[in-house]
């Protein structure tokens, strides 16, 4: 259990360089995107796979409303994104496909 906060801490110091380096995030690796779980499910998206973690991160940002986001993630070869970083792949110049300009229904953060 003492390792628990070392191990923690590595995967956000992994998560904050890949953030900070955006070319190197794979945007072609597979994505899975996880709700935050709320009691009132109401406007809440569902548990979704996708092909690549571009498309996860596009449906992230343009499909889901902001506040259905907040306490969700995204996880990608093991390292997992919160709304913030989803945000900040999608802003990055690396990002593979074409923005819509939207973010989320509900607005941006």
């Amino acid at each position: 259990m003492s390792n628990e906060p070392q191990t923690v801490n590595r995967v956000r110091e992994s998560v904050r360089k890949t953030i900070e380096r955006p070319f190197e995030f794979d945007y072609g690796a597979p994505a899975e995107l996880f709700p935050c779980r709320i009691k009132n499910g109401h406007g809440q998206f569902k548990y979704r796979r996708f092909e690549t973690a571009a498309e996860a991160i596009r449906f992230a940002v343009e499909d889901v409303p902001a506040p259905a986001l907040r306490g969700a993630y995204l996880e990608v070869d093991e390292a997992r994104f919160a709304c913030h970083e989803i945000h900040c792949l999608y802003d990055s110049a690396a990002y593979p496909l074409r923005r819509t300009g939207l973010t989320g229904i509900g607005g941006s953060l």
